[in-house]
């Protein structure tokens, strides 16, 4: 009688797991500088190093401390306006009005101040409402409408740019405001807004503060508040943001408020900076504040940016624009080099961007 045997299927024992957590392709995480790399701000802080590298190189007076303070000023006046304007973007919008805007505020305070003789306060209470209604208007007409921010910013642009030239020559019969230095409350205002300060045997410039202050303002609203996922959700996408209870429209028209805003800070400075605005200035402006926020990595579709970001995109312009002085080149030449340097901080932040989300 003969017997077979049947083998016995092999039991094949998984090795015990090492210590930590086992971790394959789809969950290692990436090394810390590459982390850091694929932050928006981060590309635009390379360029804006680079930027300062080349000009403290080829302008020798900028390594002055009172050239730094300059470019820092600059900056602020920029970047204030810059802040907000980033703020809309990453909410899906932006605001074409924004230069002239900062002119109307001006305009308003120093002509109800000076035609009415009343304290420049008053003046400035009144400009903050007339830029806060601008604002109110702007946001109001999108999404009453739904109109594209382009068309609805762009008539407001136009809609501003004559009314701060026809109204500026029908009370003054000029085409800048009269002179306010010596009426009640100017040297209070001014204190607060265009103040200067010394450090270490430098003046410094009040905005410079004011600058920061609004950007570690911004920076914590974006990063720690439930406006800021609002801000991030209707940018994104609208409709799935008020599918989860977002309130789009406060939101939208919050955000062309705080444009407002800043366009009124902006306009009070001029002001009492220089006792006087001329009713043409602001054109044009609108774009460098579009162009800070986009430099410092805020997308035209929305729904992605940061605060910090833009602080380094309007110190870039500041420091082009005062360091083709320093350097003693034609200032012609101004427009074109900064096209240049912008674009390569652009090209410079999407490379960097790019390697560092590259598996």
């Amino acid at each position: 009688m003969s017997m077979t045997q049947q083998a016995e299927p092999a039991v094949t024992t998984p090795p015990a797991p090492g210590p930590g957590k086992a971790k394959d392709g789809r969950t290692t995480e990436r090394p810390l500088a590459l982390r850091l790399l694929a932050r928006p701000e981060v590309g635009v802080f390379l360029g804006a190093v680079a930027v300062l590298v080349f000009f403290l190189i080829t302008a020798p007076p900028v390594r002055d401390g009172s050239s730094m303070a300059n470019i820092l000023y600059q900056s602020s006046t920029i970047g204030i306006m810059a802040l907000p304007v980033a703020l809309l973007m990453i909410g899906g919008e932006f605001d074409l009005s924004a230069g002239v805007a900062v002119i109307t505020s001006a305009l308003t305070a120093s002509m109800i101040s000076y035609q009415l003789t009343m304290n420049v306060w008053v003046g400035v209470i009144v400009a903050l409402i007339v830029s806060l209604a601008v604002g109110l208007f702007n946001g109001w007409m999108l999404v009453k409408t739904g109109l594209p921010s382009f068309l609805v910013t762009l008539g407001t642009f136009l809609i501003l740019q004559g009314v701060n030239l026809a109204v500026t020559k029908l009370i003054t019969g000029n085409v800048a405001t009269d002179d306010i230095s010596d009426m009640d409350g100017f040297d209070q205002a001014k204190a607060l807004f265009a103040s200067t300060f010394e450090v270490g045997g430098v003046n410094v410039k009040i905005t410079v503060v004011w600058w920061l202050v609004f950007a570690a303002i911004a920076t914590w609203v974006l990063l720690r508040t439930k406006y800021g996922n609002w801000i991030f959700a209707v940018g994104g996408n609208q409709q799935s943001a008020r599918a989860v209870g977002v309130p789009v429209t406060f939101t939208k028209i919050s955000l062309f408020m705080l444009v407002g805003f800043g366009a009124w800070f902006v306009g009070m400075h001029q002001l009492f900076s220089f006792n006087t605005v001329q009713s043409g200035e602001g054109v044009g402006q609108e774009l460098i504040y579009i162009a800070a926020a986009v430099i410092g990595g805020c997308l035209l579709t929305g729904g992605a940016g940061s605060a910090i970001g833009p602080v380094f995109g309007a110190f870039m312009f500041g420091m082009v624009q005062q360091g083709i002085v320093y350097a003693g080149w034609n200032p012609d030449w101004f427009k074109a080099f900064l096209g240049v340097m912008l674009l390569g901080a652009v090209l410079i932040n999407l490379y960097v961007q790019r390697t560092a989300t590259r598996r």
